[in-house]
């Protein structure tokens, strides 16, 4: 029992939930990307150069030969996949830049003056009073 309980207090942690959380969110906005890549960006762009599908692009390496299948090279699809990454890289790279840039602008606001104690002041009043006479 005594293991039960440890994983339990482990999987309980603040820090565990949000990473579970951050790594489901990511999972979906993965799927957002892709297909904003496959859907929307990759269609004009290989319309562009010459109506292209990227992911159909292969090279065969061995032909169909009666029953067996061929032997291809599918360097299309890792080009997707590169273009999903790069767009995915960006965006997370924006989100990172826009929030240290409002850690920036927490940190530059002016902070109040240190408020002096009335005490202080006080003595301070008398120092000078003491020094005029």
């Amino acid at each position: 029992m005594k293991i039960v309980d440890e994983f339990k207090s482990f999987a309980m942690k603040g820090n565990v939930v949000d990473m579970a959380v951050g790594i489901v969110i990511g999972a979906a906005f993965g799927k957002i990307v892709s297909s904003v890549v496959t859907d929307i960006i990759m269609p004009p762009l290989g319309l562009l150069i010459g109506g292209v599908n990227f992911t159909d692009l292969k090279i065969v390496m061995k032909p169909v030969f009666e029953s067996n299948e061929a032997v291809t090279l599918n360097y299309g699809n890792f080009l997707q996949v590169c273009f999903d990454f790069l767009i995915v890289a960006f965006a997370v790279f924006m989100v990172i830049k826009a929030i240290n840039s409002a850690k920036k602008k927490e940190e530059a606001k002016p902070s109040a003056p240190p408020q002096v104690p009335n005490e202080e002041i006080l003595l301070t009043e008398i120092r000078d009073l003491l020094k005029n006479k």
